[in-house]
């Protein structure tokens, strides 16, 4: 029985070598009883690694590891001085989490460990860990040299055998067949004797597969600034620091088979696991009235306002049908806290709108999140929301560039920092990022670096060919070269650093250190979770985009230069007729310039030819000077049946409702789904749930 209880993946920048999935999955192959996953300095990789366990059956253990300081003296540079200090050398420990109370209390330390340091680092205090460790065990790794400033002083060793007790504290050695392993065994052991600690066994992995080390290598001198040559011992001299089972890791350590089994012991209580998490949505209510209530409260009052004249019945169903399956998600407050941003725009006068999917929804639409008026469009709400998908609504909300900010800080002041912060986006390797830092590590000179990287472009997936190589002056069978190219091909794809979303935002009910670490961002004025928007998706956060459109900025300067237009700018949209000849005459002579979406060269060249005359027309317009009609030779048979030359008839009267308004040419992706689905014979429940398999492939991105 063996668990490994520290694990790291490519989530620990720049500190180990595999993905959060591949070390699940080699843990799987090696019949392990669980994997901690313990990413330096945060939970980064923890969902994508619960995610994929689910998938496998393996147990995967939520963790994380920290440096930790003796005292309170932090790092933070001081005012005027020039950029940040350099982290020094600590002695690092691994928590691990018991229970929900622990994963809140985990939580709440990395908040705490990231607050007061430069971006990228953490530094935990031995007084914030006594405050916040029920629910925590914690691991002390050996360090890789005995004696040196990793190295865990004896009073450390103390202060955490008093405060985690025996039963949740451990010391973990490795071997790793290197000059420092017999005089680091001996150490852990005269200290386990001394403190009355347990001993475990780990394999101490930076990959999943010992093919990862030269990679490993690579990482480890972009981290550090040295190069491979000049990083002497600071590399590994094998690749066993590889994640190992049980049998290799009882080979490793013949005269304690007990460390091994050890680990499975400490880890028996390590039960929680992010599936859990109940996340709630923020929702201001009036006593006694429930998010339900005050959904369709608003919901009458809106379409009061949109349908002056009455309500048209088709439209009264659409809300019913939205309104009961809102309900049945229970994610009224998502559309009131989408509503309520909508409002304090308004307040102050600014033009917002919401876009994407969200415009199939007759509810957002009379809440004024969206402007697609149901009664003119034939829209598909489960496009945007439904039961089958099992995904929280995701509301996309555009404002003027100019003022966006203004939400943004709104936003942060109405539900405090502890209750509201941004999504991450990890910015991964590509074609180019990936040679220039391979040739960094290789020790290349700027000149190679340039003209390496000059031979791939920006979104390369494959290496350069040897054409370009030679035309840029190198050998491509030099046998440097060639390693150069295999370890660029290993780095595309792993996370180089996290940045900020452009703009998700992530509200919660309850303070979010109690479900998701917070770290402040580069940027000022900001704070993060530090995960990105497929991790939020997976663990059922919900996500509101707060974004800027310039476009919106113009349109509201446009609105305030005419005479008689109300100053609230969605009621000044309002009064904009929804057809206008002179409009469509001006589109049909390609006179765009300017005009949102229709302004490119191609479109221009397409307006004078499909010549539109309604608002679907535009919705056409914009949709068919995509590579998907144009490669699929849909864009001349469309263009020959609005003109009459050719009838407008679907291939069979089944697909007739799918094709109807594209005179039976299939021009949308979700038209193609369709019609696939249909003409392969599928019907009833086997085609709902080819449905949702294909959205789920579609939204995978393979």
């Amino acid at each position: 029985m063996f668990v490994e209880l520290l694990g790291r993946s490519c989530y620990s920048l720049l500190r180990g070598a595999s993905r959060p999935e591949e070390l699940v999955e080699r843990a799987r192959s090696l019949d392990l009883q669980g994997l901690a996953l313990c990413d330096r300095g945060g939970l980064y990789g923890a969902v994508k690694a619960w995610r994929r366990g689910k998938e496998l059956g393996q147990r995967v253990i939520v963790g994380a590891e920290l440096p930790l300081a003796m005292t309170r003296e932090l790092t933070a540079p001081s005012s005027g001085e020039e950029g940040p200090r350099r982290q020094p050398s600590t002695p690092v420990v691994a928590l691990l989490v018991h229970d929900l109370q622990g994963y809140a209390n985990l939580c709440r330390l990395l908040t705490l460990a990231h607050a007061q340091q430069p971006k990228g680092q953490a530094l935990l205090t031995l007084e914030g860990l006594a405050a916040h460790s029920e629910g925590l065990s914690v691991v002390i790794p050996a360090a890789r040299v005995p004696g040196s400033a990793r190295c865990p002083p004896e009073p450390l060793l103390a202060q955490l055998k008093d405060l985690f007790g025996a039963a949740r504290c451990a010391l973990a050695v490795h071997r790793h067949l290197e000059r420092w392993d017999a005089e680091r065994v001996s150490l852990t052991q005269e200290r386990a004797q001394r403190h009355g600690l347990p001993i475990v066994a780990s394999a101490r992995p930076l990959y999943h597969h010992p093919e990862r080390q030269r990679l490993a290598d690579v990482l480890h001198c972009l981290r550090t600034g040295a190069t491979l040559d000049t990083a002497g011992t600071a590399l590994t001299s094998n690749g066993e620091a590889q994640l190992l089972g049980e049998a290799a890791l009882k080979r490793l350590f013949p005269e304690h088979p007990e460390w091994v089994e050890a680990s499975a012991a400490f880890a028996e209580p390590l039960r929680f696991e992010l599936g859990q998490l109940r996340y709630e949505f923020p929702c201001e209510l009036e006593e006694g009235e429930s998010a339900d209530a005050k959904l369709q409260r608003l919901v009458m009052a809106g379409a009061a306002w949109r349908y002056p004249s009455g309500l048209p019945e088709a439209v009264a169903l659409l809300l019913r049908k939205e309104l009961a399956l809102i309900a049945r998600l229970g994610v009224a407050p998502y559309f009131l806290s989408a509503w309520e941003i909508v409002q304090l725009a308004q307040a102050r006068g600014i033009l917002c709108q919401g876009r994407g999917s969200a415009a199939n929804s007759a509810v957002c639409y009379v809440l004024g999140i969206t402007a697609v008026d149901p009664a003119r469009s034939s829209l598909l709400f489960e496009r945007f929301l439904s039961v089958e998908r099992q995904e929280p609504p995701d509301i996309d909300l555009d404002f003027e560039h100019e003022r966006r900010e203004e939400i943004i800080q709104e936003l942060y002041a109405r539900h405090g920092r502890e209750r509201a912060a941004m999504v991450s986006e990890v910015i991964s390797y590509r074609g180019k990022s990936a040679l220039r830092d391979c040739a960094k590590a290789f020790g290349w000179s700027r000149d190679q670096t340039d003209r390496l990287s000059a031979c791939v472009s920006h979104w390369s997936e494959g290496p350069p060919d040897a054409a370009r190589l030679r035309e840029a002056g190198f050998d491509p069978h030099d046998v440097h070269l060639q390693r150069l190219l295999e370890l660029a091909q290993q780095l595309i794809g792993l996370p180089r650093h996290l940045s900020i979303h452009v703009g998700g935002f992530v509200l919660s009910a309850r303070p979010l250190h109690e479900v998701a670490p917070v770290e402040p961002a580069a940027m000022p004025g900001r704070s993060v979770i530090p995960w990105d928007k497929d991790d939020i998706d997976a663990l059922g956060f919900f996500k509101i985009d707060v974004l800027a459109l310039g476009m919106l900025t113009c349109i509201r300067k446009t609105l305030a230069l005419l005479p008689g237009f109300p100053r609230n700018p969605l009621a000044a949209l309002a009064l904009i007729p929804a057809e206008d000849r002179d409009t469509y005459a001006m589109l049909s002579r390609a006179d765009s310039v300017g005009v949102f979406q229709v302004e490119s060269r191609a479109q221009q060249a397409m307006l004078p030819r499909l010549r539109p005359a309604r608002f679907y027309d535009l919705v056409i317009q914009v949709a068919i000077v995509r590579p998907g009609p144009i490669q699929g030779g849909m864009v001349h048979p469309y263009l020959r049946r609005r003109s009459g030359k050719e009838p407008a008839a679907s291939p069979h009267p089944t697909l007739e409702p799918i094709l109807q308004r594209t005179l039976g040419v299939p021009l949308f992706q979700e038209q193609v789904m369709q019609v696939a689905i249909v003409g392969a014979g599928y019907s009833g429940g086997e085609a709902d749930q080819l449905r949702r398999d294909m959205a789920a492939w579609r939204k995978s991105g393979r």
